[in-house]
């Protein structure tokens, strides 16, 4: 009974999807719809469908398995995931978005005046994005492998074939209407459960539940400080620099519109992330069987059945599948639309929407094969590791370019060559396991703490060596980061 009703959600989510991905094909008309939405979101639409994109796979059940496995240490991750909207919302959202640029590589080219950045920067939006996309893929196959028994690359294909003909379809105009319906749906499926469970634990007389740590099945045994700072940096960091977030913000029709989107999702996922720690605590007492690493991902949807039983736990527990499925289609969404953008205007050979619809193709693909080789790994762990690269490449560059005139292009790619580049292959190592003990395998799981600093200093340094390469439109790109939309030439329409 329990799989049947799990079919049924799932199919449900997707065929949503499908639905209001077909209404906001509709009303796209234009490029500019297709790309950035025309640029007319406005912030409480964009705030749920920021929040829908960005509480993926690593929210909806990393958080809970890793509470599950090494006890409250964990709530970092929640905490790291919303203060980083508090850090893009102070440094980069309102002149991010005063840049008229479509995509993060368009920035890198109009601030430094250089091809080359632009390509390197493409490279890391394409890694970072397929980084990510794993974890999203090895979700959707761990929730339908865990409730209906079917193959763990099941869910992974069918994610992936939903989200490139949503993308393909329709692009931004029809993903944001995707995204803010899925940020509902995955609040609901979470919270609704939730009060089932804890009622009917009040009803039990309340047991304790037992938050000590238990199991170490990541490395932070030997040396957990430095594993909670590493994660805190990298989730406090990353999050700025993140492709399918940073794309969202040229959806807005100005800075202050921008900003304003940052602060209602700041509410938005606030909300959210107060929910997955509570399946956590439970899934010690009812789920503490669960395998290390990735089996721990599972306690969210097991523990409506084991708590409540019955056709009641069963229609609840399709009820967080339906949400999961969600998670996972939404945040492939819009990973999906800002490699695939990045793919079409930087690595193919001509543009337009015709090509976008190949690109989207192409961004699924390798994500897709790589979320079949690499399964074992605990989801919330893999998406650490997509911010840690995010954390040491754009945040140096976004905020460098931003805020300090004496940016040279020389610089930006080395910051990006060593801050980036030593995060990745640190990630890569990691992956294949090739280092598993002691201070080495703590410094590669978690390089933010080092790869950060690599990236700014690196970028500071050459630049104050390069200063006769600073680019002569610098003074021109500052001021239109920086002033008001109704100060620049054409007022609101000041920039593109």
């Amino acid at each position: 009974m329990s799989q049947s009703y799990t079919v049924t959600a799932v199919t449900l989510v997707v065929l949503a999807t499908v639905l209001v991905g077909g209404f906001g094909l509709r009303i796209s008309r234009t490029t500019s719809d297709f790309y950035v939405a025309s640029r007319t979101v406005g912030p409480g639409l964009n705030a749920a469908a920021i929040s829908g994109e960005y509480l993926s796979a690593a929210s909806f059940l990393g958080i809970a398995g890793l509470v599950l496995l090494h006890g409250p240490d964990m709530l970092w991750y929640p905490v790291g995931y919303t203060a980083g909207y508090l850090v893009l919302l102070v440094f980069v959202a309102a002149p991010l978005r005063r840049s008229g640029a479509y995509t993060l590589p368009d920035f890198a080219e109009g601030r430094l005046e250089s091809p080359a950045v632009r390509r390197l920067v493409s490279v890391f939006v394409v890694g970072a994005g397929w980084l990510y996309l794993v974890p999203q893929l090895q979700g959707a196959g761990l929730t339908l492998k865990t409730l209906t028994g079917v193959p763990g690359w099941f869910g992974g294909v069918l994610v992936a074939l939903v989200v490139v003909v949503a993308v393909a379809a329709g692009g931004m105009r029809s993903i944001t209407f995707v995204q803010a319906f899925q940020y509902w749906l995955k609040l609901t499926a979470l919270l609704v459960p939730a009060l089932f469970l804890l009622l009917t634990r009040q009803g039990e007389g309340r047991p304790h539940i037992d938050l000590a740590v238990t199991a170490d099945a990541a490395g932070r045994a030997g040396h957990p400080l430095y594993a909670t700072y590493g994660l805190i940096v990298a989730t406090l960091l990353g999050t700025m620099g993140l492709p399918h977030v940073v794309v969202r913000f040229y959806t807005s029709p100005d800075g202050g519109t921008a900003r304003r989107t940052t602060v209602a999702v700041l509410a938005l996922i606030g909300a959210f992330y107060l929910l997955p720690p509570v399946y956590g605590a439970l899934g010690r007492l009812y789920v503490p069987e669960l395998p290390l690493g990735a089996g721990a991902d599972a306690a969210v949807l097991l523990l409506p059945e084991r708590v409540i039983g019955g056709a009641g736990g069963a229609l609840l527990g399709a009820l967080v599948a339906g949400g999961a499925f969600a998670a996972f289609l939404s945040t492939a969404s819009g990973l999906t639309m800002a490699v695939a953008g990045v793919l079409t205007q930087d690595v193919l050979p001509a543009r337009g929407v015709r090509h976008f619809r190949l690109a989207t193709v192409l961004a699924m693909a390798v994500p897709l094969g790589g979320s079949l080789v690499v399964s074992d790994m605990p989801v919330a762990d893999s998406v650490g590791m997509a911010f840690a690269v995010s954390a040491s490449s754009f945040c140096p560059l976004l905020v460098l370019g931003i805020w300090w005139r004496r940016l040279t292009p020389p610089g930006a790619v080395a910051g990006l060559l060593l801050g980036g580049g030593l995060s990745f292959a640190a990630t890569v190592v990691t992956v294949t396991g090739s280092v598993r003990a002691g201070w080495p395998h703590a410094l590669l799981a978690w390089p933010a703490v080092w790869s950060v600093p690599v990236g700014f200093l690196s970028m500071i340094l050459v630049s104050l060596a390069t200063q006769n390469r600073i680019p002569p439109g610098t003074n021109a790109a500052m001021t239109r980061f920086h002033l008001p939309e109704s100060l620049m030439p054409g007022g609101r329409g000041g920039a593109r």
